[in-house]
């Protein structure tokens, strides 16, 4: 059942292809393959990757200390200033990274990321861990994998494989910022987007 509109939640817009309860179960899922990869809690950082990771990581770490009673650090780690296309599109804004007070060396430290789509936001995030500490591994959790990789990344925990064409644009919008959750696609025309 997709998510209907209404006053407190806005039209999502485009084709809901996850709703609120299907994006709850999907976390659930990513946060037990975490703790089971992880063979517990323990030395897990979650970072979050600005914007709609950052909920996604709290979301995840709330799931992991429910079942652990162990929280989980939880940050974000902006990395405009990493990207490889800046040269390419209009100026954005910075966001905050917010690193746990624990920092990450020696921590198995999971990306948290909504779509990945060229793997290029992950190239990204991977090149500003290095001026951040030196973990002693690096996961990625996406909350949808579009396929299309430019790059040779794979995330490590997905929630929901969603084939694409280059031309379609998959949505992810979260309640914190949105009104509403819900994963939609949207037809962008030629170029596509994430």
């Amino acid at each position: 059942m997709c998510a209907q509109p209404s006053p407190t939640h806005p039209d999502p817009g485009g084709r809901t292809v996850l709703d609120d309860r299907d994006i709850a179960r999907a976390l659930t899922r990513i946060s037990h393959e975490i703790l089971e990869r992880n063979k517990g809690a323990r030395d897990l950082v979650l970072l979050g990757i600005p914007s709609r990771g950052v909920p996604l990581a709290r979301r995840i770490a709330e799931r992991i200390a429910a079942v652990e009673g162990y929280d989980v650090p939880v940050g974000s780690l902006d990395v405009t200033m990493y990207r490889d296309d800046l040269r390419l599109k209009p100026a954005r804004a910075l966001l905050p990274t917010e690193i746990p007070p624990g920092g990450i060396d020696d921590q198995v430290v999971v990306l948290v990321d909504d779509v990945l789509f060229s793997g290029r936001t992950i190239r990204a995030a991977l090149d500003a861990l290095q001026d951040i500490g030196r973990p002693s591994a690096v996961r990625l959790a996406v909350l949808v994998d579009r396929g299309h990789r430019e790059l040779p990344i794979r995330a490590d925990f997905v929630g929901k494989n969603l084939p694409t064409s280059l031309v379609e644009r998959v949505r992810l919008r979260v309640a914190e910022t949105d009104g509403i959750d819900a994963v939609t696609i949207e037809d962008t025309g030629p170029g596509g987007g994430a």
